[in-house]
């Protein structure tokens, strides 16, 4: 017994040094910093890195930061831009220069040759645990493949992504050379998957320049930083931003496109910032043009070789229209609904938001012009295709968890790529949600709600009486919640918003309210709430939410051709006709309410006389329960009801089960009509199911069926009616719009 108590005892204490050796060995790896080198080539790649470099090194005591400066950042004609690293306060360990001057094609690749001799030394020298590389441009192909080479782990910023030019190549050939990747879009995600990367080391973490350009753009100096470089005569939305690069595997069609595009600039005559064209194969050329046609003397114009890039966001978000085809017109333009011309192909393959037009075959003068009368001066939504703000803390939350035990030797998957709902990472636990909105004639209600219909979090606060109160508590509301999703770990792709009344869908405005909702008409809910939050924005009517629950939640999943009917203080709906809601030609469609069953009924709300609600819904039972109540016949033996109690539809309905026959007369009356005005649904639309919502669903789904099969024609009197399940179909129906629309262009 005693050796068997020292025996245990011994392997106690031999467990227990296992279990400290091991904590302690955690304790070292967490103690020890993880050295990372950022290498950086130009003023473009720049504002993506600069956020990140500044979270690493506001993390010193988890990171080393080392930084590499090459490439165009050191030639003065490119604006020596390696100044404004030192003005950020980063200090630069190395800086190589790697251009071969020329500016065409053997120069590229001369200036590849030349950074792969200097480089080796520098990693050599710094030994780095892993370097950042960001996207698409020669010198970083030169930094990757030295790294690939010397053993360096690589995490390589947006990759994945299509632009349409040689761009491609390069960005796809860093992507196979790197360890890690850091993707903006789930597209850009796919397509490395695709590539047989491994999914494990992906991370959709958003474009790291959208954290600093939504915190930042709204600054109260930007007309300051717009007179700085344009005058003092120049007004906000009243000016031109262009930026046109070659085209390296097409330079002479380039030059010609950047020549017409000059010349319907100075043709438009307005206030134009145009920055000089980067150093790839042809540039120079493109400056000659620039300068044989005046640019740089000409009034209307300030040619600029580099522009902080703080500064530079104030200019595009508060031009007119920006045009050429530089990156930023399709990805941080969108950020503040910037009209953008894209000229020719340099950024054909890549997301967009609505605010782009455009061009690809820019071969006349007219064409651009034409363009620019189009574009100039316009507003669109705000669009997060390519961020939410978040990047940083993302990738800072990937590097810390980079085993560098595990083996260096990339590993390549071979996938089928599939089109997966969620957005579970497996370093960051995300969950695509929406942020739904519903306008009650009582109530404001926001929640959010993930793809699978779950809701995470609800707010709710009385909805105010006025336009501009309502306005300023949904965007109070709003802001809340996007806080609170961030720290549920729910990325919001966008806001669908449910409210009473005829909606526009397709321009996000409130045409006619209700009674219950004043002032509320012709109101353009999409426009503030987009500029506020940055994200895209949908609205439809409360009924045709419902309809849209349904189908992606409810009873109607999965069902072809359907009809909501929401049975509550009115009566409302929608139709699911071919899988699609159907909204009319005026958007009155489904007004299911409002369906005449009698010439010479009671009057309706809206006007008429003998319509559904104004036999079925909750106000028209209140009212016959207020007029028996008034004649003394409502109360009967059994019903619990005090003298001071509003009279309401429940005591109605009560009052008739308890054998009250004027209640239970008034009900047939009314289970009728909405029985009657549902069989005239089937017989123009014929769906295959009924669907009741609403408070009163429960007691006229049985009456309902039963007059379907006693009225409807033959080959209608098998559909079925159900009662719903969903308990908020209108959040759930305003969060669909946003989980079935912006999951098809993803971001």
């Amino acid at each position: 017994m005693l050796q068997h108590l020292n025996m245990w005892k011994a392997q106690e204490v031999y467990y227990l040094g296992l279990q400290r050796s091991r904590e302690k060995m955690e304790e070292q790896n967490r103690c020890k910093k993880l050295r990372v080198c950022v290498a950086t080539c130009n003023r473009a790649d720049y504002s993506k890195l600069a956020p990140i470099m500044l979270g690493i090194k506001s993390h010193s005591d988890e990171f080393d930061l080392e930084v590499v400066v090459l490439g165009s950042h050191l030639i003065d004609d490119y604006g020596n831009t390696f100044r404004m690293i030192e003005q950020d306060d980063f200090d630069i360990g190395s800086k190589l220069h790697t251009i071969v001057r020329g500016e065409d094609e053997a120069s590229m690749v001369e200036s590849v040759g030349l950074a792969l001799v200097k480089l080796p030394d520098i990693l050599q020298r710094l030994n780095p645990d892993i370097l950042i590389v960001h996207g698409d441009r020669f010198d970083a192909l030169a930094l990757a493949i030295a790294a690939a080479l010397m053993n360096i782990r690589i995490l390589h910023l947006e990759g994945g992504e299509v632009s349409g030019t040689i761009d491609d190549s390069i960005r796809h050939s860093i992507s196979k050379l790197a360890h890690y990747h850091a993707c903006c879009t789930r597209r850009a995600e796919q397509h490395l998957i695709a590539m047989c990367e491994d999914h494990s080391r992906i991370l959709l973490a958003g474009c790291p320049s959208y954290d600093k350009l939504l915190s930042t753009h709204h600054r109260d100096d930007y007309m300051d930083i717009i007179k700085s470089w344009l005058g003092d005569k120049v007004k906000e939305h009243d000016y031109i931003v262009a930026l046109q690069h070659p085209v390296t595997t097409d330079i002479q069609h380039s030059i010609k496109i950047y020549g017409l595009m000059l010349d319907a600039l100075m043709s438009f005559n307005k206030k134009t910032l145009i920055l000089f064209p980067n150093i790839d194969a042809g540039s120079k050329e493109m400056v000659r043009v620039m300068r044989k046609k005046g640019i740089e003397q000409h009034p209307n114009f300030r040619a600029m070789k580099h522009i902080p890039f703080d500064q530079f966001i104030q200019l595009v978000c508060h031009a007119g229209c920006m045009i050429g085809n530089s990156s930023c017109g399709v990805r941080e333009a969108g950020a503040f609904g910037t009209p953008v011309i894209n000229l020719g192909t340099r950024q054909t393959g890549r997301e967009t938001g609505e605010n782009v037009l455009h061009v690809r075959d820019a071969d006349t003068h007219n064409k651009i012009y034409h363009a620019l009368e189009l574009q100039f001066g316009k507003r669109y939504p705000c669009s997060k295709i390519y961020g939410d703000g978040n990047a940083v803390p993302r990738i800072l939350k990937f590097l810390r968890t980079i085993n560098l035990e595990e083996p260096l030797q990339k590993t390549f998957c071979f996938p089928l790529v599939k089109d997966c709902i969620s957005q579970d990472i497996d370093h960051i636990l995300e969950t695509q949600s929406a942020l739904a909105i519903d306008l009650g004639g009582t109530n404001l209600r926001v929640a959010i709600v993930c793809m699978r219909g779950k809701i995470v979090k609800k707010y709710s606060q009385p909805n105010p009486k006025t336009f501009d109160a309502r306005m300023q508590l949904i965007l109070k509301m709003c802001t809340e919640a996007m806080r609170d999703a961030v720290r549920l770990n729910c990325r919001i792709l966008g806001v669908g918003v449910s409210t009473g009344g005829r909606v526009n869908p397709q321009e996000g405005v409130v045409l006619h309210s209700t009674e219950l909702i004043q002032e509320w008409s012709s109101v353009d809910l999409r426009t503030p709430i987009s500029d506020a939050l940055h994200l895209p924005v949908w609205v439809d009517n409360d009924g045709n939410c419902a309809a849209l629950a349904e189908r992606k939640f409810g009873h109607g999943k999965g069902v072809e051709n359907f009809v909501t009917v929401i049975t509550g203080t009115g009566i409302g709906g929608g139709i699911i006709h071919h899988n699609e809601l159907i909204h009319g030609s005026t958007y009155c469609a489904a007004e299911l309410g409002h369906i005449i069953v009698s010439l010479e009924g009671p009057e309706c709300s809206c006007g008429s006389q003998g319509c559904i609600e104004a036999y079925a819904s909750g106000m028209a039972l209140q009212r016959e329960a207020k007029r028996l109540h008034d004649e003394d016949l409502l109360k009967v033996d059994g019903m619990d009801m005090k003298l001071s109690e509003q009279v309401t539809a429940a005591h109605l309905i009560d009052a008739a089960r308890l054998g009250n026959s004027k209640a239970d007369a008034i009900l047939n009356r009314a289970s009728t009509a909405l029985g009657v005005g549902i069989v005239n649904i089937l017989h123009i639309v014929n769906p295959s199911l009924v669907i009741l919502s609403g408070i009163l669903a429960p007691y006229y789904q049985a009456s309902v069926q039963q007059i379907i099969s006693k009225r409807a024609l033959f080959s209608a009197q098998s559909i079925k009616v159900v009662t719903s399940d969903l308990e908020e179909p209108a959040l759930l129906g305003a969060a669909s719009m946003v989980l079935d629309y912006a999951t098809r262009r993803v971001y």
